[in-house]
This record gives C-alpha cells, sequence and structure tokens, in this order.
C-alpha cells in the first residue's frame, strides 16, 4: 500500500510544506530588503556619503545633543522609509499567514509552527522597537533592529530549508564536526555583527583609519556599554574613544575566519561542496569589504554590501549546524 493511501493526510501535509518552503524563502528575501533599507538609513543618518567629508560624519548627533532642530530627511532616505513601514508591515501579514498555515489545520506542523511563532515574536520585537529608532541616540536601539533583522532573516532561511527537507523525513548528515564548527562560527559571528554595530552606532568608523594597526590611547570602555550615547567633535569626526571597540571588531573578524574555514574544509569531507564554497566566497567578499571600508574611508555603497554579506554569511553558517537526520525526521508529522 502507498503512503498516500495508508495515511490520507499526506498529500494534504506535503503541500503546506511546500507552500511553507515557499513562503519562507519569501519572508526572507522581504527581511534582507529590510535590515538593508534600514542599514541605508541609519548609515545616511551617521552621515556616510555625506558632504563635507569627514567633517560632517555625526554632525546630526551633534546636532540633537545641542538641541538643534533634527534635519529633514532627503528624498532618498524619506523613500527608503516609506519602503521599510511597506515592506515590514507585508512581512508581518506573510508571517501571520505562515502561523496559520502551519498550527491552522491538521496535522499541526509544530516544528515549523515554533519556527513561524519564533518570526512573529521578532516582528512584533522590531515594530515596537521601531517605535523608537527614529530619534533614538543610544547604540541599544541600533543592536536591537541590527541583531532582530539578522535573526529573523536566519530563522526564515532555516525555516526553508527544513520545510524542504520534511517530506522524505530524513536530510544528510552534515557529520558532528561540521555541526559543532558551524555552531562555533555562528556565535562568532553573531558576537562580530553585535561588535561592528557599536561601532557604527558609536561613529568609530574613523578611529582606526589604517589596516596596520589601531590606536587605542584614546580608547574608553564605556563605548562597550550599548547604553551609554557617543560623545563626537566637530574637530575630530567620530568617536576616537571608539578605537577600543573598532580593534575588538577587527580581531573578531579574525576569529571568525579562523572558526570558518575548518568549517568549510568539514563540510567539504562531508559532501556539502556547494555550502563550503559558499562560506569561503562570502568569508572572502566580507574581508574585502571591511579592508575596503578602511581604505576608502567608510563609502555608504561598501558599508551596505558589508551588512548584507555579514547576513547571508551567518544564514549559511546557521543552515550548516541545523541539519541532521535526526532533526529533519522530527519535521515530517506523522507520515
Amino acid at each position: 500500500m502507498s503512503d498516500e493511501a495508508a495515511n490520507p493526510t499526506l498529500p494534504s501535509s506535503r503541500r503546506r510544506l511546500e507552500l511553507l518552503r515557499r513562503m519562507a524563502w519569501l519572508c526572507a528575501v522581504m527581511v534582507l530588503v529590510i535590515t538593508s533599507l534600514s542599514a541605508f538609513i541609519r548609515l545616511s543618518k551617521a552621515g556616510l556619503g555625506c558632504e563635507p567629508w569627514p567633517q560632517c560624519y555625526g554632525q546630526e548627533l551633534r546636532a540633537q545633543q545641542q538641541g538643534a532642530a533634527a534635519q529633514e530627511a532627503d528624498t532618498a532616505t524619506a523613500a527608503a522609509r516609506l519602503a521599510h513601514r511597506v515592506i515590514a508591515s507585508s512581512a508581518l501579514l506573510l508571517v501571520l499567514v505562515m502561523v496559520m498555515t502551519a498550527l491552522g489545520s491538521r496535522p499541526a506542523l509544530w516544528p515549523l509552527g515554533r519556527m513561524a511563532l519564533g518570526l512573529l515574536f521578532l516582528a512584533l520585537f522590531l515594530a515596537v522597537l521601531g517605535r523608537w529608532t527614529a530619534n533614538a541616540r543610544i547604540p541599544a536601539v541600533t543592536l536591537g533592529n541590527l541583531l532582530g533583522g539578522f535573526a529573523m532573516f536566519s530563522l526564515s532561511v532555516c525555516m526553508a530549508l527544513a520545510a524542504g527537507r520534511a517530506p522524505e523525513g530524513r536530510g544528510r548528515d552534515a557529520g558532528s564536526g561540521v555541526a559543532r564548527w558551524a555552531w562555533l562560527g555562528a556565535a562568532a559571528l553573531v558576537l562580530n555583527v553585535a561588535l561592528g554595530g557599536m561601532v557604527s552606532a558609536g561613529y568609530a568608523g574613523l578611529s582606526c583609519p589604517q589596516l596596520g594597526g589601531c590606536d587605542t590611547s584614546a580608547a574608553s570602555w564605556q563605548t562597550l556599554d550599548p547604553w551609554h550615547e557617543p560623545q563626537t567633535g566637530a574637530a575630530q569626526p567620530g568617536n576616537p574613544a571608539g578605537a577600543g571597540v573598532h580593534a575588538l571588531h577587527r580581531a573578531g573578524g579574525l576569529l571568525v575566519a579562523l572558526l570558518l574555514l575548518p568549517l568549510a574544509a568539514a563540510a567539504w569531507r562531508s559532501g556539502r561542496q556547494a555550502a563550503a564554497a559558499a562560506v569561503l566566497g562570502l568569508l572572502a567578499l566580507q574581508v574585502a569589504l571591511g579592508a575596503g571600508l578602511v581604505l576608502g574611508g567608510l563609502p555608504l555603497g561598501v558599508a551596505l554590501a558589508h551588512n548584507v554579506v555579514a547576513a547571508l554569511l551567518l544564514a549559511v553558517v546557521l543552515s550548516l549546524a541545523t541539519t541532521s537526520p535526526r532533526s529533519a525526521a522530527a519535521l515530517s508529522p506523522a507520515l
């Protein structure tokens, strides 16, 4: 007797799984666009791409601290904010549909449903946080937006991959070595993304203008406090006290590379050549973009690309960390 004859719910479950897979990929694309728009708005507000450079770096923060009226957003920033709101609202509606698709019919697809509920929580968290984003001057708000967006994007990708594996009830074994290196790499990536967010929110991008070293004589531990408002000066653009955070971000990048190179090797040996190549390619591109930021004096386009590649790299690493026969089999509800 065929599986479909023995279990009449099988065709319906498979259709729902395929629908969830497509919606999860669509959600991932939408969240990547949202995080890119958010980065554009945040970095433009910080002064990247402004004139005259670098004197204008951080001038909006200085104006707010002096009690001056907020400057009107230019056309590009205003359009980005409008697009951000429209796409974010659409993504929230999409996540609600995903929750209903996974849990609103029998049999409930609980493993995928939990992922959809996680996406809903993150979407609501970001929506609430958005109320304080526009005029926020503390790095904690930037970190919440940055890490929340990265988490939502990565969870969408993992959900799409999980829904694609579920009908077969099994997955390719990545091997314990792959999973171990992937989780370590993901943790290091998240930590370094947070440090990068502190560099950006703390106006410390120009505090280390050379690749070879970083003068931390003016560094302050207060710049590691996300609730501490950064201080900038017109005489010296940026925040020299943030040199320590900038140096830590560079060291974090080295740690990420040291963890992802063994991960790529382990993934290649386990038969995951495409994933290994993606890790190596994205890692090399990210290093090149980081160097371009320093050498080019924080060009806005390079900064945006640095943000996008970090999100893609985290998603690839997490996909390697979460693939195993046991977890994939658990996604199949009584098939």
